[in-house]
């Protein structure tokens, strides 16, 4: 097992690739699968440094950073990545280790303590204007795409059945492991009530470049304003109804505030569409179906037992639990959110 990288590695390559020797170094908030450092320079500014585990692809998350960036260029609020001093990578990788350099960002907080108040207009207006400038992103324009596409069923079922398989196969030593592959087995049993569930979707939905992994962890809220938007993924078209959904619609918020998410979701995406006006209503109309789809047809984190237990700690067993709930709230209340959409956006 390749150990973690210590302080002294660190500052050897920031010194080495970025060209400055920090003044301290200490751990920094950590990430799902990256282990990440707070540097401080000699002038005093402070630096995100992201160290990535063997394995990772490093063009891709050049990439990743990349997208960042040319958000950020938009206008959009993403901290400035600090490319290296010999040829001006975002990702230095020498000697065994793999590390970005990012602007720190100061007196924020991650969104996953839920959105609530002028969080909701603030959102929608950031995730408006980052759909608006990804969608001139060379990786391609926006384009309309089959409903069954961006809430795949029978990809599901695949899934899910793969996943019992596997199950079946191994030997359950923890109640989260027994409640997970309970959990995949009903999902299973119910996707015929998915489908039907989906049904109203309308035929086509929207697909552009995205921000990719848009959950909670990676808003960076301060006040009632967004501070930051980090952790992209490479260009690829997804839905941007879906990852609306992702984002307004997290579990967290749905099961905190009962009373408040239908009310928040119409604030967030009328000021989404104010920012983002392109977009066709119709998708704007479809984030909660494609949310409560999703969430219905997921593997996540009932996978995570047999993929990395290492990463199944209380807080994702708690995450895992809040998402199927939520799931279940979600198409439980379909219908008044939808009435709700539809008198403001209409």
């Amino acid at each position: 097992m390749t150990l973690p990288p210590t302080a002294p590695d660190i500052a050897g390559a920031l010194s080495v690739h970025y060209g400055f020797t920090p003044a301290s170094i200490g751990e920094g908030p950590s990430g799902t699968a990256t282990r990440n450092y707070l540097a401080e320079d000699l002038d005093g500014c402070r630096w995100f440094v992201k160290t990535y585990p063997d394995g990772t692809d490093p063009a891709a998350e050049e990439q990743a950073l990349a997208l960042g960036e040319y958000a950020r260029r938009a206008g959009v609020p993403v901290p400035a990545v600090r490319p290296t001093a010999p040829d001006g990578r975002l990702v230095a990788a020498a000697d065994g280790l793999s590390l970005s350099v990012s602007a720190w960002v100061e007196d924020a907080e991650t969104a996953e303590g839920g959105l609530f108040g002028d969080r909701w207009a603030a959102v929608g207006e950031t995730l408006g204007r980052l759909h608006r400038a990804l969608a001139h992103h060379p990786a391609g324009p926006p384009r309309p795409v089959p409903a069954r596409q961006v809430c795949d069923v029978e990809r599901a079922e695949r899934r899910l059945r793969g996943l019992l398989a596997r199950w079946t196969a191994a030997a359950v030593a923890s109640e989260f492991g027994r409640w997970a592959r309970q959990t995949a087995a009903d999902r299973l049993g119910a996707l015929p009530e998915v489908a039907v569930l989906l049904e109203p979707l309308p035929p086509e939905l929207t697909v552009q470049v995205v921000h990719g992994d848009l959950a909670s962890p990676n808003l960076l809220l301060r006040g009632r304003e967004v501070a930051a938007v980090i952790d992209f993924r490479p260009p690829r078209p997804r839905s941007a109804a879906w990852e609306l959904g992702r984002i307004v619609l997290d579990p967290r918020t749905v099961l905190a505030r009962p009373d408040d998410w239908i009310p928040g979701l119409a604030t967030a995406l009328t000021a989404y569409r104010a920012a983002n006006p392109a977009l066709p209503i119709a998708d704007l109309l479809a984030v909660p179906r494609v949310a409560a789809g999703h969430l219905a047809c997921s593997v996540y984190p009932l996978s995570e037992p047999l993929d990395d237990p290492a990463a199944v700690t209380p807080a994702l067993e708690a995450y895992g639990r809040a998402r199927h709930q939520a799931g279940s709230v979600l198409r439980e209340h379909l219908d008044e959110a939808e009435e709700v959409l539809r008198d403001v956006l209409r």
